[in-house]
């Protein structure tokens, strides 16, 4: 069994445990999610933003704004904050399968107006070991995929920013022992995001109350490959919309609600059951899967919104949806809610989120649990830690020691 058809296996393992395992039989035969490469990009890496079931395209600012939209990061309150994000990951299939994210900013300038920031994600499939026919030693994988990026946010006005980040993907998932003959190295590839956000405070009756919106293009870059240029596959570009209302309760006490919709813009791999019986049909789907194989991935964006097969009916259905609230009191505690929603034909991914934060000045301490709503997920019982350091507290700290 060649390296190839080893590594496709696995890959397939792994989109398998990121889908609820059992679905209903008349699920099945609809079933098309968008097909990807390095799946653990779409991991959400901290607990705030779990617990409000994965958004943050407009909440505000903090040391994780680089996945949701890093042009927030112009109008973060703090001159700079340093975030470790830890997932333990499929933890009811496995236990060493892990996402660990190092996230921060930093304001530069004199007006307050720009912000640079970086991200390191490591992600773990543990060790996976195969045994081929015939052998009696079995071989050892360690798995792994990782991406740093750096990214520059500028404020356009008093209300509006915008953001680009620049990341390096590389993704192993050869072997580890030397003695596999048919070793390859991992696969790189290299992608960019833009965001803009804006930011607005209306009066609603006596209350001075926040309105936010925010928009992000995440991943646009190359295809990757494990097979020497063969069989690349699309990065997993990604359309996020959101907005998010801040209401004051009572002295020190908020109220936030948000909404964010995201849509994959990689094309939707042919279907043969979607083409006519007989030769004519089987030509034209093997000359539409040719040219999905070889298309570009800028074409792709664009042809990722006209390409389902049920029309415009069938595209909404790659939209996910996330809802969630945000109660703190006096931007020291924290109380947090929401839901996720992936229609059942693209993927069924459908959760809550419930989680918890405290802030003392120089650290924040954020905990997020997953809730699925089918029994079978394996998504279900995931566990986020996200620990923060405030670079603004600590400066205070240290200016009082003096």
């Amino acid at each position: 069994m060649n390296i190839f058809l080893k590594r496709t296996i696995l890959s397939l393992v792994i989109l398998a445990m990121t889908i609820p395992a059992l679905m209903a039989e008349h699920i099945k035969d609809d079933f098309n999610p968008i097909q990807t490469g390095v799946n653990s990009l779409n991991i959400a890496p901290d607990a705030r933003a779990a617990a409000m079931g994965d958004l943050g395209a407009a909440t505000d600012p903090d040391a994780n704004s680089q996945y949701w939209n890093p042009s927030k990061y112009a109008f973060a309150y703090s001159q700079g904050a340093v975030s470790l994000s830890y997932t333990p990951w499929l933890r009811k299939l496995v236990n060493d399968i892990f996402l660990a994210n190092l996230s921060g900013y930093y304001k530069i300038g004199s007006d307050d107006n720009q912000a640079i920031s970086a991200t390191l994600r490591y992600f773990s499939l543990g060790e996976v070991s195969f045994n081929n026919p015939g052998e009696t030693g079995g071989q050892s994988l360690n798995p792994y995929e990782m991406s740093f990026d750096a990214g520059y946010s500028r404020k356009l006005s008093d209300k509006y920013s915008m953001g680009v980040v620049f990341r390096y993907i590389y993704s192993d998932l050869g072997f580890s022992e030397s003695y596999a003959g048919d070793q390859t190295s991992g696969a790189s590839a290299f992608s960019a995001d833009i965001s803009g956000y804006y930011t607005t405070y209306p009066i609603i009756g006596r209350n001075e109350c926040q309105w936010s919106w925010g928009w992000n293009i995440s991943n646009i870059g190359t295809k990757i490959s494990y097979n020497n240029g063969e069989d690349p596959a699309f990065l997993p570009t990604n359309l996020r919309l959101g907005t998010s209302f801040t209401f004051p309760l009572a002295d020190y006490h908020n109220l936030s609600v948000s909404l964010d919709a995201n849509k994959l813009l990689v094309p939707t791999r042919p279907r043969r059951k979607d083409f006519a019986d007989g030769i004519e049909g089987e030509s034209e789907y093997l000359t539409k899967l040719e040219d999905w194989e070889n298309m570009s991935p800028i074409s792709g964006i664009f042809k990722s919104f006209t390409d389902a097969p049920g029309g415009f009916k069938e595209e909404l259905k790659e939209i996910t949806w996330s809802l969630g609230a945000e109660y703190s009191y006096n931007d020291q505690f924290f109380v947090r809610g929401g839901y996720f929603y992936e229609n059942e034909m693209k993927g069924n991914r459908q959760y809550f989120g419930f989680g918890a934060g405290f802030s003392l000045n120089v650290v924040k301490l954020d905990a997020s649990y997953m809730l699925a709503t089918a029994q079978t997920s394996p998504l279900d019982q995931t566990l986020r830690f996200t620990l923060t350091f405030d670079m603004d507290g600590l400066r205070d700290i240290l200016g009082k020691r003096r």
